[in-house]
């Protein structure tokens, strides 16, 4: 499910001022069931239990707040052997999890309970179907390479997120946005097909692939891939992609074209001499900005910025982003200094232009995966009150609490993607304009309960109006559900009455259920925040 690098830009920061200071087939794919005949053959079956040194490596490839402890892990190269993999583990009773990218922030797949893990780290392939004129992409892909082979070999992209050593698998089915999103919308805006390895009420394991298309009979399970998240409904292995009106047989016209370069940038605003004042003018100045500039369309869609305000410790608040396409300098100039008005102090700024593929594919080294974390997430039809804006203030500047690595990330968003009507995918948040990501960050399994006390009671107070979560309507616009909170679900935090469904899902739970209930009979697949059977 998630994860992107301002995640990992933001730990970078903290650590830095830490040192400081059996097959049925439905709708078989036929020849676009594997990738073209010069590939190798697929890796797998492997099966690894607790006694196989390849199994700590298996077993912790998320938050490092979770270590999985299945009786066996599969690692799968094929469809079929997803297949095989899932109906051995019902047959024998056994709880399922499935990991691709395994970036999840909660223990869906390390949940204690889960005896077997499905690992798609095999099933990697991005090719042009032409039975399809499609591009497919096998689930276990990371962003970076279905960036790397799409553009490399169309000369197109999908509008993915920023860190490229994500899975597609978890990012894709939980809506999937990025730098690229304010111009293009979202990654399942340009889904055609799905294929899921489903369990039937008898207990059979099968093949089905879903399409867009209007006519086709299984087209609910493509819809509820289209932002319902991962773990639901079966095990996804392989995605189609083809953009919405894209017509002829040319790969290179079916998905969108990126730009040759982009103007990659870094501004700082340093803790030093900001009041809390000029705290609350720079993150207003920032919502106002993507209230301005939201609709789609807009010229302003190529400059996608990422705007960290960090615990004081941290040393200072950074804005990271990009301009796509040529002749961002003045765009940029004209953001920085809409941002900065007001705020009382002077921004450094560090800019580079770059090819495109090279900034898509850069990362720090580090992925967060041996950090304990825990992630809240909320998106904004506009700007925070002025009490919510204390609240922000007040637990970043907190004395009692010195962790430097705890920030609140304001992403923008809108543009392209809330051209598309709530209901026509999964993902209801079609008419917001930031993206928040509250992150803490830490080492040491001993002090657990102090810092997730800290980002429970952050997220709890920027929220004490509409009881502790983001309801919907307002200002506020629910959650995102690649960003999973379980505090959602509980009452101690969730004091709205409003359900956590509603926060990620709004009114297309219910239909979400009716899949559920059709495609997963038996909750096979199934974690502390799946869709339940209406």
């Amino acid at each position: 499910m998630v994860e992107h690098r301002r995640r990992d830009r933001a730990l970078a920061t903290a650590v830095a001022a830490v040192a400081a200071a059996a097959v049925v087939t439905d709708q078989a794919p036929a020849a676009a069931a594997a990738p073209p005949g010069d590939c190798p053959p697929p890796l797998g079956p492997v099966r690894v239990g607790p006694d196989d040194p390849r199994y700590a490596d298996l077993v912790r490839r998320g938050n490092r707040r979770f270590v999985g402890t299945p009786d066996e892990v599969r690692v799968v190269g094929s469809t079929a052997q997803v297949v095989a993999a899932v109906q051995e583990a019902v047959r024998a009773g056994r709880r399922i999890a499935v990991r691709s990218g395994g970036h999840c922030f909660e223990d869906f797949v390390d949940d204690p309970r889960v005896r077997t893990v499905i690992d798609l780290s095999g099933m990697t392939a991005v090719y042009y179907d032409p039975l399809r004129n499609a591009f497919a992409v096998e689930a276990g892909a990371t962003l970076g390479e279905v960036y790397r082979r799409l553009y490399l070999g169309w000369g197109v992209t999908l509008p993915g997120g920023s860190c490229p050593g994500v899975g597609a698998g978890g990012h894709v089915t939980g809506g999937g946005y990025g730098p690229l999103s304010r111009l293009h919308g979202l990654v399942v805006d340009h889904l055609h097909a799905v294929e899921v390895v489903v369990v039937d009420r008898d207990g059979t394991a099968r093949t089905v692939t879903a399409t867009r298309e209007p006519s086709d009979p299984n087209r609910d399970l493509w819809w509820a891939h289209t932002g319902g998240g991962g773990g639901n409904f079966g095990v996804v292995t392989r995605f189609w992609f083809r953009s919405p009106g894209a017509r002829g047989d040319d790969p290179g016209r079916l998905l969108p074209r990126p730009p040759a370069s982009v103007l990659t940038f870094t501004v700082r605003w340093p803790w030093e001499g900001m009041d809390e004042r000029g705290f609350a003018r720079l993150a207003r100045n920032f919502t106002d900005w993507c209230v301005r500039y939201g609709a789609p369309g807009a010229p302003q869609a190529r400059l996608y910025g990422e705007l960290l305000l960090f615990r004081r410790p941290a040393g200072d608040h950074s804005l990271i982003g990009q301009v796509a396409g040529a002749d961002g300098t003045r765009l940029l100039d004209d953001h920085v200094a809409a941002l900065s008005d007001g705020v009382g102090v002077t921004p450094v700024v560090t800019r580079e232009t770059v090819p495109w593929l090279a900034s898509a594919l850069r990362g720090n080294g580090d992925d967060g995966k041996q950090w304990r974390l825990k992630t809240k997430a909320g998106y904004l039809r506009g700007g925070f009150t002025d009490r919510q804006l204390a609240a922000v203030h007040h637990h970043l500047t907190r004395t009692d609490y010195e962790n430097p690595a705890g920030s609140l990330s304001l992403n923008t968003y809108g543009g392209r993607i809330n051209a598309v009507a709530p209901a026509a995918t999964a993902t209801a948040q079609r008419d917001s304009v930031v993206k928040l990501f509250y992150l803490a960050g830490w080492a040491d399994p001993a002090e657990d309960a102090r810092h997730l006390a800290w980002i429970r009671e952050f997220y709890r107070d920027v929220y004490a109006d509409t009881g502790g979560v983001p309801v919907p309507g307002g200002v506020n616009d629910g959650s995102y559900i690649n960003y999973p909170d379980v505090d959602l679900a509980d009452p101690a935090w969730n004091t709205s009455g409003v359900p956590w469904h509603t926060l990620y899902y709004g009114a297309n739970y219910p239909r979400l259920q009716r899949v559920k209930a059709r495609w997963d009979p038996g909750n096979v697949f199934r974690h502390r925040l799946s869709v339940q059977a209406g």
